[in-house]
């Protein structure tokens, strides 16, 4: 019997509309042991890639790192299969590295990849010229089994591979490479293998730029994006949820089309740009994944290292802070807090907003302007970035949800800039308090946040398919202002309660990310730009403080 010959083990549409995250990965968990299961022998196929389970017949893991057992998988117990095919680690090539930051950007790096078969003792070399590479870190390795779940797609075994670089020198250029038995990126072979990564500067004073977008996938506009951005030559980038639509039901809903394999087509497209530049992602409602763990989280544990400084870096493993130069950047789950999709609403039982709170606090203590100081390692700005938008008038409008949670945080500690994604468009608001604009912001113009309140973007445009908008279209040199919008909100019942909005400034239908730069200073300022794919300018505007 094969894959395709077995029932699907997709949760039903209906079903699945009255389930929680919990109890969809039970209903997965106790259905699929209870149906016959297909014969492992040989190898399997993923992503286009000979994927072998033969980590254990190779010795590249453990019992215990099969279980994954320090990490969020072990409640979903991911094992790797057995296999007896063997590939010489000379013709297993690594791909899709991506890298993060550690809490300190100043002075540690995570470094992600795969293999498409198991190798023996994964490491990263790393050194400060790339014909250099003399350390040697080895590799933890996270596998995944993803069963077949639905009849067209088939099982897959995914090995993922991360290394973590402590104490390194702030400011400074490393280069690495990704190895295994076999595989020395130091060699003179491998040299074209070799990447770089520089750590944050040591002190508060240097300009820099970020870039970040939302809703990307896999597809020519998001690979185009994707170099553009790289032109920006910016120093990190924010992913603000919806990574790559292996889920496609985008409701937290486990669906037979789920498939794995689209992570390796998305890793491999990214790869580009994410092997350096650190790709700071967090969580939108298509990264639930029932089937790895009771949260839906246990996939994204397993292919992402991110900074574990957050309220439960195992349970919310998109929640997490850091700084660099003088901005704070602060990564939230809107899946907890999410009142029209609700499968992980109350995951945290509160503990993410109360860190929230926290963490704001804790950032607007080191505002450079409230001590009366030029400390290096001052915060002029806070950045916070999420996946369903608070205000927002595309397809799915704002989540009230977020509001209700989050937004009064936000006004409390002064959050200069957030960044949504969800709506697949580029929208930009006014400055807003209490739900209102408090000053008409127009293109090319600056605001104050202490006077004026915070400005939310959402910069969904990055590569899925397009929204649009109840009105026209208004952005740079097409304006077509309007008094108000019309729009909704979600409520806690789930009923969209229509209004008209005033706080909707620019609006673009199209492909875009934004990009940002930090200029410190004696008036330190963000200057903020929105660039459609073809590099055209769609919108800018400066966040001050005075």
């Amino acid at each position: 019997m094969t894959a395709n010959d077995l029932p699907a083990v997709g949760i039903p549409a209906r079903l699945a509309a009255r389930m929680s995250m919990p109890e969809q990965h039970a209903y997965l968990r106790e259905k699929l042991s209870r149906r016959e299961k297909p014969s492992r022998r040989g190898v399997l196929r993923g992503g286009g890639l000979v994927v072998a389970g033969a980590a254990g017949a190779a010795g590249l893991v453990s019992a215990s790192e099969a279980a994954l057992g320090d990490g969020p998988g072990a409640a979903a117990g991911p094992t790797l299969v057995a296999s007896p095919v063997k590939v010489d680690g000379s013709l297993v090539a690594p791909f899709g590295r991506h890298l993060a930051f550690g809490s300190d950007p100043k002075t540690r790096m995570r470094i992600s990849w795969q293999v498409p078969f198991a190798v023996k003792r994964p490491y990263v070399r790393v050194g400060l010229k790339p014909w250099e590479l003399g350390r040697r870190i080895e590799a933890e390795v996270r596998p995944l089994h993803t069963p077949s779940l639905g009849r067209d797609v088939p099982e897959v075994e995914q090995l993922y591979l991360h290394a973590a670089l402590d104490g390194l020198r702030p400011g400074t250029t490393y280069y690495y490479g990704v190895g295994h038995d076999g595989f020395d990126p130091a060699s003179a072979e491998r040299l074209g293998t070799v990447g770089s990564f520089t750590t944050a500067p040591a002190d508060a004073g240097e300009r820099f730029v970020f870039t970040a977008f939302g809703d990307q996938g896999v597809s020519y506009d998001a690979l185009a994006n994707d170099q553009l951005l790289l032109g920006q030559n910016p120093a990190f980038h924010l992913h603000a949820g919806d990574i790559c639509y292996a889920d496609d039901s985008g409701h937290g809903k486990e669906s037979d089309t789920y498939d794995a394999r689209v992570w390796d087509q998305f890793l491999a497209q990214t790869e580009s740009v994410a092997a350096r530049v650190p790709w700071m992602v967090t969580t939108g409602n298509h990264d639930m994944e029932a089937w790895y763990s009771p949260n839906g989280y246990g996939g994204q544990s397993a292919r992402w290292s991110l900074p574990g400084n957050g309220p439960d870096p195992e349970k919310a493993p998109g929640v997490y802070s850091f700084r660099y130069g003088n901005v704070g950047v602060v990564a939230l789950d809107a899946n907890d807090v999410s009142y029209e999709i609700p499968a992980n609403r109350g995951y945290t039982d509160g503990a993410q907003t109360r860190w929230l709170a926290r963490e704001l606090k804790r950032l607007r203590a080191a505002d450079g302007g409230d001590r009366g100081d030029g400390a290096a390692d001052r915060v002029d700005f806070i950045v916070v970035f999420f996946h369903h938008c608070a205000y927002s008038t595309s397809t799915h409008a704002s989540d009230g949800g977020v509001r209700d949670e989050w937004v009064a945080l936000f006004e409390q500690h002064r959050v200069d800039l957030v960044v949504n994604g969800h709506n697949h468009v580029y929208e930009r608001t006014d400055p807003v308090r209490g739900g209102e604009p408090t000053r008409k912001l127009e293109i090319g113009g600056t605001t104050e946040p202490r006077r004026d309140g915070t400005v939310y973007v959402t910069a969904g445009g990055a590569g899925k398919k397009l929204y649009d908008f109840p009105v026209p279209d208004s952005y740079e040199g097409h304006l077509d202002e309007r008094e108000s919008v019309p729009s909704f909100h979600w409520t806690k019942a789930r009923v969209q309660n229509r209004d008209h909005v005033e706080w909707s400034r620019v609006r673009y239908t199209g492909f875009s990310f934004l990009a940002v730069e930090s200029r410190p200073g004696g008036r330190p300022s963000l200057e903020v730009t929105a660039l459609a794919e073809s590099g055209r300018r769609i919108d800018h505007f400066v966040v001050r403080h005075g």
